[in-house]
């Protein structure tokens, strides 16, 4: 929707043109929205599928875009308004891969359009967005997959068989971590300045509060600033948080708590880099935790193992902890370990110690959107499940915001009787992209 074309008919203009895509040999006409390295990442996943060719691509700087044009070649064309890419009716989807405060109105505006979405985690910004996404996602009966790739790991899904098959016992408690060592410089801080040659930092900026240049406000560093995104939790423990809904089977907690701050950082970042957050679910607690003083996490290794991250002989930076009666589970982006419990009174163990090696699952999750728009499989991560994932977390944030525990009602996805903390659910955008 350019300038001077109001929504009615951008989206007359464009849904109209748009088609289910069916058939395994049916070609796959995707867009990429976000040009940096995770984006041009999962596009080079997503373009190993046969068929599949990323025709446009979009960035509000330049170089990025430029990058991506080049890979994807020469019949790709670059935009730097998503809009103008949106209004192409040769393409089928686009991959929305934009620092979290950019993802819900490409995705939004890409469902009215009738493209099929797949939008990298947190699914967006804030509750309301995610929710946003969601029920333009139903509207308009496209296909929106989030970038949980947990979903697409067959070890989380045999981690799911054991706890809910009773295996493991009752499981009452669930930890889940995310640890790096940030000190001392953290981030680091820079002066405000001009943007560079090629940004347009207003169109960056979007729906988020106007603000100077700042390198730090830019690229990867943009995580621990609230305007753009959500620290830690929002990042790496959504992915987490939707793996424990799907080995836990629920979808949301009751009630939330959470402590924490910025303790010991002097950077530019104002995310906490200590965050400790408690979730009440139907019938077990969940810890969280996100440290960025300290890359340990958790101790305990199987010799020969690979761990996400790790960066030691001895550390689990990342990761999640199942007790049960009968033993412990250990789960991380790419394994599992089961700790059992010794029988009371007894050398035997409750259950047979377990292991399991896997792998990052992203080119999987990309090949999955795939065929669920050629209409082979279900989507893995359908946005359902990433609007649930993304709102534990800023469930968190909220809760380290007010100060106080929480009580969630998810079915109507608010507060009961607590309007400061409601009014965190969302927040207004800067016009003019107040569009959805």
């Amino acid at each position: 929707m350019l300038p001077g074309m109001n929504r009615r008919g951008f989206l007359t203009a464009t849904a109209a043109s748009a088609a289910q895509v069916a058939g395994a040999g049916e070609r796959v006409a995707v867009g990429l929205i976000g040009c940096g390295g995770r984006g041009r990442y999962v596009a080079r996943l997503m373009a190993e599928a046969p068929g599949v060719e990323f025709a446009a691509v979009c960035d509000v700087y330049d170089p990025q875009a430029e990058r991506a044009r080049q890979w994807a070649g020469q019949r790709a064309r670059a935009y730097r308004d998503f809009r103008e890419l949106l209004e192409r009716k040769d393409l089928d989807a686009v991959l929305v891969a934009t620092p979290d405060h950019w993802h819900a109105i490409p995705a939004v505006l890409a469902c009215q359009a009738g493209k099929h979405v797949y939008v990298e985690k947190p699914l967006a910004h804030n509750v309301r967005e995610g929710r946003a996404i969601l029920a333009a996602a139903r509207r308009s009966n496209r296909i929106v997959q989030a970038g949980t790739q947990h979903r697409s790991a067959p070890h989380f899904r045999e981690a799911a068989r054991i706890v809910q098959s009773g295996e493991l016992g009752e499981v009452r408690f669930v930890r889940v971590w995310n640890y790096t060592n940030l000190h001392p410089q953290g981030i680091g801080r820079e002066p405000d300045s001009d943007p560079p040659p090629g940004l347009d930092w207003d169109f960056y900026l979007g729906p988020a509060p106007k603000s100077p240049f700042n390198r730090k406000r830019f690229l990867v560093t943009y995580r621990w600033f609230w305007d753009y995104a959500g620290g830690y939790i929002t990042d790496f423990g959504t992915h987490r948080f939707d793996t424990v809904h799907q080995i836990m089977g629920v979808e949301a907690p009751a009630s939330v708590a959470a402590a924490g701050g910025r303790f010991t950082l002097r950077d530019a970042g104002e995310t906490p880099d200590i965050l400790q957050a408690t979730y009440q679910y139907p019938g077990f607690v969940l810890s969280y935790e996100a440290c960025t003083l300290n890359a340990h996490g958790l101790g305990g290794h199987t010799p020969g193992m690979k761990y996400y991250n790790a960066r030691g002989a001895e550390d689990r930076p990342h990761g999640m902890a199942f007790y049960g009666t009968n033993g412990a589970l250990f789960a991380d982006r790419i394994g599992f370990e089961i700790y059992p419990e010794p029988q009371r009174g007894s050398a035997e163990f409750r259950m047979e110690r377990h292991q399991v090696q896997s792998a990052d699952a992203t080119s999987l999750h990309a090949r999955n959107f795939i065929d669920a728009i050629r209409g082979l499989a279900s989507p893995n991560a359908p946005v359902e499940l990433g609007h649930r994932a993304a709102t534990v977390a800023h469930l968190g944030n909220i809760a380290f915001k007010t100060g106080r525990r929480l009580l969630w009602d998810a079915a109507r996805e608010d507060f009961p009787g607590d309007p400061e903390a409601s009014r965190l659910l969302g927040r207004r955008a800067r016009p003019p992209w107040n569009l959805i």
